[in-house]
């Protein structure tokens, strides 16, 4: 099966969709930048959002649905907001079609043109301020902490599956507050949950930060952000947290009576993750051999194959894995017993290093008789042979130490690619020899930030929050610079 995967070497993108397609996370779609997410995927995001859902409301938010489609004059209502998505938005103009009279099969019925056209939602804080007026009169109906699942839509030309589609899956928060402090101390709790998330789940270090003027989301005061480093040297962004003031209270009148019975508009949030992540996890941690999962959200965390000559020695090593299986869900493992007989054992073995499983456990008549079985890792290949006296607990044990592990190599990449730089030729030619976050002084002008992306395509990532004071000259104009920000060319 590896051999149906271009390596990351040839070719890093090609690698990346093959990894995609082979290892059963999604398909293309009949419908232009869209795609199919398959079982095996969308396996995986329903961990990824089982658990990060539960962080949502351990932290006191709530579930809640909005309408997928937006009326175009909400949009209108937040000039920077319309601006950062009117390129994107696709608009639903009619409500029936009909059948060609002149046989030319289903056509729009002109008649039937909306009074107003309808935006299908590429993010939902119009539509959501607009009701929140209707909820919020009193400082005691606040705060309100409200997160959707939902899909959105945004009209990507270029696209790549799970990093950026027309349609995608996310979560995005919506929340309302009686004071400035109160929302800004939410937009930051919200980050570290993303990147307590990221981290300790799917096994991805990443750097907390605060986006630049120009890299804000729009109609945002502030945006918080997590940056990843992918295998390649670039930059993903894997969350965003907004912190947007009070101008969707503004535009859409959403006004308090405080408890000193004075009129204040409500300070808001926004914050969201999406499919990407699924892309991310790939790009991070796979390999030439395929998929590469973190046992916490992986959607199989074990694989059983069995090796057998007959009937009678399949049955007999069916009842012992039973009593392992049995074990290993005791102790909350996800586990499959693989008994087909369709396909030979080195076939499953291949199939399920390309799928990630992160541990394959082997067993045969003479690995019975010896009480012992193989264990396969699929973060390091190693195989190791063990006991089946407490398999469980060591097998739990072992998925531990591949989610530690796994976190440590990455984090150990990353490190290594976070260079400090002070000349603009070693910032240009380190952008194209080792790639990562190129740690550099800017000046702070927007004018700055775009000379250097229209020269290198390097953004910046993000203003680190553990920032220090540093003193020095802007990497491309010399000007005075007091402190360092990350730049990556990115994804």
């Amino acid at each position: 099966m590896s051999k149906e995967i271009t390596s990351r070497q040839e070719d890093y993108s090609q690698w990346y969709n093959d990894l995609v397609i082979k290892g059963g996370l999604a398909d293309y779609s009949a419908v232009r930048g869209c795609m199919v997410i398959k079982p095996h995927g969308f396996a995986l995001w329903e961990n990824m959002r089982d658990q990060l859902d539960r962080m949502f409301k351990e932290t006191g938010h709530v579930n809640a649905y909005f309408p997928l489609f937006i009326p175009k004059s909400f949009l209108s209502k937040e000039a920077a907001h319309v601006e950062g998505f009117a390129k994107e938005c696709a608009v639903v103009t009619h409500y029936r079609l009909k059948n060609d009279p002149n046989g030319g099969g289903v056509i729009v019925d002109p008649e039937a043109k909306l009074e107003e056209e309808l935006i299908v939602r590429p993010t939902s804080e119009t539509i959501i301020w607009n009701t929140y007026k209707d909820w919020i009169q009193s400082y005691r109906d606040l705060p309100i902490l409200i997160n959707q699942w939902a899909n959105v839509v945004r009209w990507e030309m270029r696209t790549r599956l799970f990093l950026r589609t027309a349609e995608f899956l996310w979560q995005e928060g919506h929340t309302a507050h009686a004071t400035k402090e109160e929302a800004m101390d939410e937009s930051r709790k919200m980050l570290e949950v993303y990147a307590t998330f990221v981290e300790e789940f799917m096994a991805l270090p990443v750097i907390k930060g605060v986006k630049t003027e120009s890299e804000r989301f729009a109609g945002a005061e502030e945006t918080y952000c997590i940056e990843a480093l992918m295998q390649d040297g670039k930059a993903l962004q894997a969350g965003t947290s907004h912190f947007l003031g009070q101008n969707f209270a503004k535009a859409f009148d959403v006004k308090f009576l405080t408890k000193e019975n004075k009129l204040e508009y409500v300070w808001a949030t926004s914050w969201g993750v999406s499919t990407r992540l699924i892309g991310a996890l790939v790009m991070a941690h796979s390999d030439d051999q395929g998929l590469i999962l973190p046992p916490k959200i992986a959607p199989l965390q074990v694989v059983i194959v069995p090796i057998y000559k007959g009937e009678e020695q399949k049955a007999m090593i069916g009842q012992k894995v039973l009593e392992i299986t049995k074990g290993l869900k005791e102790l909350g493992i996800s586990v499959k017993y693989d008994e087909s007989d369709n396909t030979r054992p080195g076939w499953k073995f291949a199939e399920y290093e390309m799928k990630g499983v992160p541990v394959r456990i082997a067993i045969g008549a003479r690995d019975l008789a010896n009480n012992v079985v193989e264990i396969a890792r699929r973060d390091t290949k190693e195989k190791m042979t063990v006991s089946l006296d407490g398999l469980p607990l060591y097998v739990k044990t072992l998925l531990d130490d591949i989610q530690l592990n796994m976190f440590n190599k990455a984090r150990d990449y990353r490190d290594s690619h976070i260079t400090e730089v002070d000349t603009w030729d070693d910032f240009v030619r380190l952008l194209d020899e080792k790639g990562g976050f190129l740690s550099a002084h800017w000046d702070g002008t927007a004018a700055t930030e775009e000379a250097i992306k229209d020269k290198t395509k390097a953004t910046i990532r993000c203003i680190p929050l553990d920032n220090i004071v540093s003193e020095g000259s802007c990497i491309l104009t010399g000007n005075p610079s007091k402190q360092r920000v990350l730049f990556a060319r990115a994804y």
